[in-house]
């Protein structure tokens, strides 16, 4: 049964969940709100497992101070294998290096473990099986928006066929863009691992970390991390989409969107520790927000990429987490008016007024930018006191969700935006 017990493995592009088996359960490509391509969290058929004869046991830890996984599975014959996953993310020619790829690497540790591999795809929201396209060394997924290829030194029959074969190597699968490798498979999974594995002890060595607790502080960080879109600086609320709230509940919301306060609080929580290369990247993503609307309404919540437009549409082909429906892509919370946005902007914004730490601090050409946000929020402060007045009422939006993982958004008014 799908459980929650997930381990997260990415790099500022795509993140993907991992189970206690090492089974992928969720993987979107091309980034954090594509195409669930793995999608048996909630319920779907595509999914990449390491299947250990006499399964027994498992163990899944992380490499100290990385977001490299690593999951032990020991069978009843005494064999055992390591199943180490990671997504590259490094420094390469002077810029950081994260495509939108995995790497998996399953190594014999004892006895003579014997294994298949379980690997399929998913488009259209669960929809639909994306077919298998055998090459030499690798497996393509055909799709115009999702396609992939996977490249493996292990036997490409074998895996097509999903057949029992006795692991006596290690072998590498590199699922990236459908497109050739520069390299030997091995040759580049072993590079690739040793480099993301620098870059993440790098990162958190610079961290500003307390005494106490400093391991799950210091895990809590790379967490975060990982709901950083970095190409634009948005901040995903979560990595999933239609984990139900409670049983029974259809409150059942996507959240791999940018909501501004919680992405504020993700900022604070990360510049508290000095990680303040995140701090500027969101700047970056504010500014852009602010130039779009132009002094006018801003919404609650964007896309990663500052997409308006967050249509909800529920997948009736997926049965949802643990048969939970529904399945929902997209977030109508976008339509909503919170009047506290424009101070999570200005409160993300202010630290760059004053912080010698960021490579450009900004000057009295970011205050007329963001200027236009406070005159904002006293136009609606103006408008909304007046209104209070007034025998008839604003009316209430009847849309009370959750604007993210956290306490219950700020009621949303259905009048007229100020």
């Amino acid at each position: 049964m799908t459980t929650l017990e997930q381990g997260i493995v990415g790099n500022g592009t795509i993140a993907g969940l991992i189970d206690e088996t090492a089974r992928y359960s969720w993987l979107c490509l091309p980034r954090f709100d594509g195409e669930p391509v793995f999608n048996e969290l909630l319920g779907g058929k595509g999914g990449f497992a390491v299947n250990l004869r006499g399964f027994t046991t498992s163990t899944q830890t992380y490499v100290r101070n990385t977001a490299i996984l690593e999951t032990i599975l020991e069978a009843k014959d005494g064999s055992a294998i390591r199943v180490t996953d990671f997504a590259p993310r490094f420094v390469d020619k002077g810029r950081i290096f994260r495509p939108a790829s995995i790497v998996r690497s399953i190594t014999p540790l004892r006895g003579m473990p014997t294994v298949s591999i379980s690997l399929s795809a998913s488009n259209e929201r669960g929809a639909s099986e994306i077919p298998m396209v055998r090459g030499v060394s690798h497996i393509r997924f055909k799709d115009p928006q999702c396609g992939f290829r996977v490249t493996t030194d292990a036997p490409v029959s074998y895996v097509i066929d999903e057949r029992e074969f006795v692991l006596d190597r290690e072998i590498h699968f590199i699922l990236g863009p459908d497109e050739p490798l520069s390299d030997n498979v091995s040759v580049m999974a072993h590079d690739w691992l040793e480099r993301t594995r620098s870059q993440w002890k790098d990162w958190a060595r610079r961290l500003a970390t307390p005494p106490d607790w400093q391991d799950a502080v210091i895990r809590a960080a790379i967490t975060l991390k990982l709901c950083v879109y970095e190409e634009t600086g948005g901040i995903v609320a979560a990595l999933t989409s239609s984990v139900p709230e409670h049983k029974g509940s259809e409150r059942n919301w996507d959240y791999r969107f940018c909501w501004l306060r919680d992405a504020y609080f993700t900022v604070t929580a990360l510049n508290r520790l000095s990680a303040v290369g995140t701090l500027e990247r969101y700047l970056s993503y504010l500014r852009s927000i602010v130039a779009q609307t132009q002094g006018g309404h801003i919404q609650p919540v964007y896309g990663i990429a500052l997409e308006t437009d967050l249509n909800e549409e529920i997948a009736t082909e997926l049965p949802g987490y643990r048969n939970h429906p529904p399945v929902r892509f997209g977030n109508q919370a976008a339509e909503h008016v919170q009047h506290d946005v424009y101070g999570h902007v200005i409160l993300g914004a202010a630290q760059a007024f004053f912080d010698d730490r960021l490579h450009g601090r900004a000057g009295p050409l970011e205050f007329e930018h963001f200027e236009v946000v406070g005159q904002r929020a006293t136009r609606c402060t103006t408008r909304l006191t007046q209104a209070s007045g007034n025998t008839a009422a604003a009316p209430r939006s009847t849309h009370h969700r959750r604007s993210s993982a956290g306490p219950p958004a700020t009621a949303s008014i259905a009048s007229p935006r100020c």
